[in-house]
Order: C-alpha cells, then structure tokens, then sequence
C-alpha cells in the first residue's frame, strides 16, 4: 500500500511564494519518478514538473523559471517551491509517485493565488 500527502497549500497574494511538500510511504521502490500536476476548476488537470530517483528535472513552460521542484536526502518526499506565484496558478495540485509497480496519486491540495 502507497499513501502520498500533500501539505504547504493555502492562499497567497499575486507575487508571492509558497512551498508544497508530498510525503510518500509504503511500498516505495528506489527508482521512481515523482510528479507535480494541477486542475483548476472546470479543466483538466495539467502536469507542472517532474523529478527522477536521480534528481532530474522538468517543467511545463507556464511555470519554468518560477517553480521549482526537489527532492533532497529524503528521497521519498519531493517538493514544490513556487514563486512569483500568478491568479492562473490557482489550482489544485496532485503529487504522483510512478514505480515499476504502477502509479499513485495524493488527494490535492488547494493553491488560491488572489488579492
């Protein structure tokens, strides 16, 4: 059993950061990819970035430069470092974890960028 949670959400004004953590417990295996998606309301949900078991990243375009993600010493948790934070990217964002025995979703966590 694999259970990822999301924490670090909340509201913050335009121009501001906010950091978002996923913690993953289980039936982890070392190699694996973990993700970063969002779904704003009436859409899809969107990837946002990806980090391999060796650290290597990538970013959709709409947040390069301004999103960060990592997944230090611990290598069960990854995080998102968000800055610069716009109105479009409120959202809520998935962490999913994929391993050579399938793939595994968080339950989301609410961003609300506004004024």
């Amino acid at each position: 059993q694999v259970q990822l949670v999301e924490s670090g959400g909340g509201l913050v004004q335009p121009g501001g950061s906010l950091r978002l953590s996923c913690a993953a417990s289980g039936s982890i295996f070392n190699i694996n990819t973990m993700y970063w998606y969002r779904q704003a309301p009436g859409t899809q949900r969107d990837w946002v970035a990806t980090i391999t078991s060796d650290s290597v990243t990538n970013y959709a375009d709409s947040v390069m430069g301004r999103f960060t993600i990592s997944r230090p010493n611990a290598k069960n948790t990854v995080y998102l470092q968000m800055n610069s934070l716009k109105p479009e990217d409120t959202a809520v964002y998935y962490c999913r974890l994929r391993t050579v025995a399938g793939n595994y979703w968080g339950q989301g966590i609410q961003v609300t960028v506004s004024s």
